[in-house]
């Protein structure tokens, strides 16, 4: 979660300051000011964590360690700043490890088994989808940034770092599965008008009202990957694990671990026409976020098979605790408008993988338009195919 009066006042301070403190006087007096913990070169709190660097020329651009990955880790649910002290001016910059290149030193036994290394200033990246890395575009980074779990950075830094060949492969479609992958708008827009998604939106709807409670206890969590994860297993695990997360929400006790399969689908359900997979989205309606959408090449795939249909159902809060939902396709003209391409995701062997705009999901939610439109449907896919 992103407290824009915090870290604007963070950032006034050391902008006013710059030039007249070294390092080690800013720090402490950063550390004051705003109630900080300190551990190690890291300072801490509620809303934002940040370290500091040093330079002997004005230059934004430096080569000094900052962090380990490790270390990172951490506090990577946070904003995490670092803030270049040169002799005449502060630099800040957004590190948290989507915005970084790649783990420059001592790396080289980096794995996602092994969380090796640390990134020096210049891996930080100073552009990123567009927005430069600079503090009046630090929200909309950090709301990109927290659709992205930390294992999700590991992997792309594992190797950009260590020039890995990634065990996924770029999806190749015959002939026939492409066809077959185009002809999923008119499935979809079958389906939209069919019993069976009405018998599929009411299974949902009934799973989100045996956990209504606890999903409203759930919104709370201000980690988001952590309450995503939460309510798509309250809504679609059978084990004996949900009573035990459901019992630990209602009072407020430590939670379990919970699995989440990284399938493309969350809830998967088969009818006589079509095979349905459906990812759940938790969208609190008063918070700001940009979720993460579908991996691209497993989409295709995906859409590839016969029947084959893919869905979204989104499960928003309101600040007044109210559940609202709505089952849609992909294709659906709010959400195709809402969903762009993270081309930065897109590796050696990869597609990428797609963000939804929160705003769109909000729209939703609040005024459903159920149309599909054939051409833009079909033009987006082929983009996808294309790339």
């Amino acid at each position: 979660m992103y407290n824009n009066q915090i870290i604007c006042q963070l950032i006034d301070y050391l902008m006013s300051v710059q030039g007249e403190y070294k390092k080690d006087k800013l720090s402490s007096a950063v550390q004051d000011k705003f109630n900080l913990t300190k551990k190690r070169s890291v300072l801490y709190g509620e809303w934002f964590a940040i370290t500091f660097s040093t330079s002997k020329n004005d230059s934004p651009y430096f080569n000094n360690v900052i962090l380990s990955l490790s270390t990172l880790k951490k506090y990577d649910h946070l904003p995490f700043i670092v803030c270049l002290v040169t002799p005449s001016k502060n630099y800040v910059f957004l590190a948290n490890t989507t915005f970084l290149k790649k783990i420059s030193h001592s790396s080289q036994k980096l794995r996602v088994d092994n969380i090796r290394g640390s990134f020096l200033g210049n891996d930080i990246e100073r552009t990123y989808e567009e927005l430069t890395n600079e503090p009046e575009n630090f929200e909309s980074l950090f709301l990109i940034h927290e659709s992205y779990s930390f294992e999700d950075n590991l992997t792309r830094l594992v190797e950009s770092t260590n020039n890995i060949t990634p065990k996924g492969k770029n999806f190749q479609p015959t002939t026939k599965q492409r066809e077959c992958i185009i002809s999923s708008v008119n499935r979809a827009i079958l389906f939209m008008n069919s019993e069976e998604y009405t018998m599929l939106k009411n299974d949902l709807n009934a799973r989100v009202k045996l956990v209504e409670e606890e999903i409203k206890i759930a919104s709370s969590n201000n980690n988001v990957n952590l309450r995503g994860r939460i309510i798509e297993f309250l809504i679609t695990d059978e084990s004996n694990v949900k009573e035990e997360l459901t019992k630990s929400l209602q009072h407020n006790l430590p939670l379990p671990e919970i699995y989440t399969a990284d399938n493309l689908g969350d809830y998967e359900c088969t009818f006589p026409k079509y095979a349905t997979a459906t990812d759940i989205k938790s969208k609190m309606m008063f918070l700001s976020s940009n979720p993460k959408g579908y991996n691209v090449d497993k989409l295709l795939s995906f859409l590839a098979t016969e029947n084959s249909v893919y869905l979204i159902f989104i499960v928003g809060v309101d600040e007044n605790k109210t559940i609202h939902t709505q089952l849609c396709s992909i294709f659906n003209t709010q959400i195709l408008k809402g969903t762009r391409i993270n081309e930065l995701w897109t590796g050696r062997n990869s597609r990428g993988v797609t963000q939804f705009i929160g705003q769109a999901l909000e729209d939703t939610l609040s005024r459903f338009d159920s149309s599909i439109d054939s051409e833009a449907s079909v033009s987006f896919l082929e983009k996808l195919l294309d790339k």
